[in-house]
């Protein structure tokens, strides 16, 4: 059965050919609407974070929760745990989680911080792997959430290595928020910054994402010398500064992007 769009929704833009299926796309576009930020979200907010009609994004929600996709309080429309199925299948695929958890364990335990891999996503990181020693920021890190990139020591290492159109396209699309007062917001300031990051080889963030949090990041290359992901250590301020980060973290970082490398290289031959 063919939907009908709503006469009063917003235009959309066109389809890049014909197979492109609309309703597919509004359909995701209401789960991706969901973050740690709106965990929770009346019909209107929904419809106003797509930007679809009231009606349409009432269709999309009732479907979705008689799949068992999306609960509903009476009030509030949230995400169930069953959405972890839509990203399941590329994650079980994704050899890089299994052969990076041991390295970050090892990791951990020698420096006693809170370890990372991510990867990137167009202009947010992803994280696919986390040994976390203790909670140091406010909002929780689980495989599959999302930062934007440009605040964040793996997302630096990971831009620093695009070719420079593709860094233009990422920059260009990227929404420069100052979460806190640290924040690099100047496009040129922060091409600088990711200059000084590719020369160095790796990324130190200093509370740019939240008060108190200080990060430090090294790619993971493959066989050809792509970053196709970033493994990082990241602190409270009061425990590192980058004069530390640089002596204590930053050596046994490296060690573990060389060992995470060496096994992706036995892995895929």
């Amino acid at each position: 059965m063919q939907e009908t769009p709503d006469s009063d929704e917003a235009p959309t833009s066109a389809p890049r050919n014909s197979d492109y299926v609309q309703t597919l796309a509004r359909g995701l576009a209401v789960i991706r609407s969901f973050s740690a930020e709106r965990e929770a979200m009346t019909l209107s907010e929904v419809a106003k974070e797509t930007g679809l009609t009231r009606a349409t994004a009432r269709r999309f929600l009732l479907t979705l929760t008689e799949l068992g996709y999306v609960r509903f309080d009476g009030r509030y429309f949230a995400l169930t745990p069953r959405v972890l199925e839509l990203g399941f299948a590329y994650l079980s695929s994704l050899s890089l989680p299994e052969i990076a958890q041991p390295h970050l364990e090892r990791l951990v335990a020698e420096v006693q911080e809170s370890a990372s891999v991510a990867v990137l996503d167009e202009t947010d990181i992803v994280y696919v792997s986390r040994v976390a020693t203790q909670r140091i920021m406010r909002v929780s890190i689980n495989i599959g959430t999302r930062f934007p990139a440009v605040s964040t020591s793996m997302g630096r290492v990971l831009l620093a290595d695009l070719p420079g159109d593709l860094l233009d396209e990422a920059l260009a699309a990227t929404e420069m928020t100052a979460f806190t007062s640290h924040t690099i917001t100047d496009e040129a300031k922060l091409r600088e910054e990711l200059d000084r990051v590719r020369a160095q080889g790796w990324a130190f963030v200093d509370q740019e994402l939240e008060e108190g949090l200080r990060s430090i990041a090294v790619p993971i290359r493959d066989q050809w010398g792509k970053a196709v992901a970033a493994v990082n250590v990241s602190s409270h301020a009061s425990r590192t500064d980058l004069d530390s980060a640089r002596r204590d973290l930053l050596p046994p970082l490296l060690v573990a992007s060389a060992r995470i490398l060496a096994d992706m290289a036995i892995q895929f031959g």
